[in-house]
């Protein structure tokens, strides 16, 4: 008795076969054949439109309260500045008292 010995052809028609078993297989198992596939997808549309939604609301908390630390520092430094000011234009009254008070009594 011959044994068989599958040629090349013989085995790429078996290849193509199997490929072809597989491919169906996938498109029955597809989730586009599910019914409840749409409810899914939209539910995770919506899940995602959310997350995006408290991801822009914590973006623009995050934005709210760096402006007002960058507002609450510039009226620091614009205090700062103004007791500078003050303390500078208090410095130059006493000079100029302790001036006219010399000039007051050169003049006796």
């Amino acid at each position: 008795m011959k044994k068989y010995e599958p040629n090349f052809n013989d085995r790429l028609g078996a290849a193509a076969k199997a490929k072809q078993a597989l491919v169906e297989k996938a498109r029955a198992n597809a989730p586009s054949n599910d019914p409840k596939f749409a409810e899914k997808l939209a539910a995770r549309k919506a899940a995602a439109e959310e997350r995006k939604a408290r991801s822009a609301e914590r973006r623009a908390a995050r934005l709210a309260e760096k402006e007002a630390k960058l507002a609450e520092k510039a009226r620091l430094i614009e205090e700062a500045a103004a007791r500078e000011i003050a303390a500078i234009e208090e410095r130059k009254a006493a000079r100029d008292a302790k001036y006219a008070a010399r000039k007051a009594r050169q003049k006796r």
